[in-house]
């Protein structure tokens, strides 16, 4: 069990590096895209940002049951 939840961790860190990672890039090869697309975000109405940013979690939970299969480590959340 102690395995897999620092399995589950190292997963979990893996996942924000790679977050943080494609994030700076986009910010440092295209600030004026950035910029741009910052400010039609904060255009947006709550109710869309909020109905979007409910999909992505979705999705993403679904890619974590997908991979339960194969990493064996998405159980240990639960």
């Amino acid at each position: 069990m102690t395995a897999q939840l620092l399995l589950c961790g190292s997963f979990l860190l893996i996942g924000f590096a790679l977050v943080l990672l494609v994030e700076g890039l986009l910010c440092a090869m295209f600030p004026n895209l950035i910029k741009r697309f910052l400010n039609q975000v904060t255009a947006m109405p709550e109710a869309i940002l909020r109905s979007g940013g409910m999909v992505a979690a979705g999705v993403g939970c679904g890619l974590l049951f997908l991979t339960e299969g194969r990493l064996g480590v998405v159980a240990a959340w639960f």
